[in-house]
């Protein structure tokens, strides 16, 4: 391994929490944009374009992709438009928290997907971090989420989000042997903000310009350039449960963000959740850890 390659596996982890941070204030955002849920989706990959494609300019690609890539790029914005739409809609119809726990299915579905399809056979320390993901989820959302009939259409587009997001991300992966992560991003961005073009204006029954710009901004900087831009650059150097499980820190930084933004104040159940969460990310660490040299461990 080229010492390149091994400094970008070291950040890889560490991007992808920070990502994870930067995604965590998308749904409040989209409440406070004063725009239809689906526009507020197509102004954020609009919005965001501009940027994440002068950093695939800056980041060394210096030729155009390959018809390949085109292709796989279309299809990953094609997925990631319909995920934000459907989440988006999802988000204004059950509660925050519903919608940053179900949409983050993606965090099983990922290790899911890895041992089934790709028949990875996961350690029992595997196993047993995937357990305490389970359990703290539970203990966490468990004293806020609501799970009523009145929300039952949001949880089911959150899910269904969910769903292509994992997709998107196996597109994403599928990608990131041909191009950097930034252009790969650049792609999906600019034909997923294509995708969204003809439908959006139609289905935000006139609240698709936005009065006040800002939430919108915040939201394509915060989510679509820093948030997607880490998870695109760590998903190519780490496994699929690391990835998964990784999701499942938007739901206790969405705690945090209720208590700062609302006065919500996390019971101790919910606390209990989150260090869950945490010991899990702990513990599918440690194999891979073993695994590395003392130098790349530091």
């Amino acid at each position: 391994m080229s010492a390149t390659a091994t400094t970008a596996s070291r950040w890889a982890f560490p991007a992808l929490l920070l990502g994870n941070l930067a995604l965590s204030f998308g749904p409040l955002l989209v409440r406070l944009a004063d725009v239809a849920p689906v526009a507020s989706a197509f102004w954020r990959m609009a919005l965001g374009f501009p940027a994440v494609l002068l950093l695939a300019l800056l980041t060394g690609i210096r030729r155009a992709p390959a018809a390949s890539a085109w292709r796989w790029g279309a299809l990953a914005g094609l997925f990631f438009a319909a995920d934000l739409a459907l989440w988006h809609l999802g988000i204004v119809r059950t509660s925050l928290a519903n919608a940053s726990l179900v949409s983050n299915a993606a965090s099983f579905l990922l290790p899911l997907w890895g041992i089934v399809v790709l028949h990875q056979r996961p350690t029992r320390l595997a196993q047993g971090a995937i357990a305490l993901a389970f359990v703290g989820t539970a203990l966490l959302m468990g004293g806020s989420a609501e799970v009523s009939a009145r929300h039952l259409v949001g949880d089911l587009l959150c899910f269904a989000a969910a769903i292509l997001y994992t997709a998107y991300i196996l597109v994403v992966d599928r990608l990131r042997g041909t191009l950097p992560p930034f252009p790969i991003l650049a792609l999906a961005t600019g034909f997923g903000a294509l995708a969204l073009l003809p439908v959006a204006p139609f289905l935000s029954g006139g609240s698709f310009w936005p009065g006040d710009w800002t939430p919108l901004l915040l939201l394509a900087l915060g989510s679509q350039v820093i948030g997607q831009g880490l998870i695109v650059f760590s998903v190519g150097h780490l496994p699929p449960l690391v990835v998964g499980l990784a999701f499942l820190t938007q739901p206790a930084i969405s705690a945090a963000i209720g208590y700062a933004r609302f006065g919500e104040v996390p019971g101790p159940w919910q606390a209990a959740g989150a260090a869950l969460v945490a010991v899990a990310l702990v513990l599918v660490r440690l194999p891979e850890r073993r695994r590395m040299p003392p130098a790349a461990r530091a």
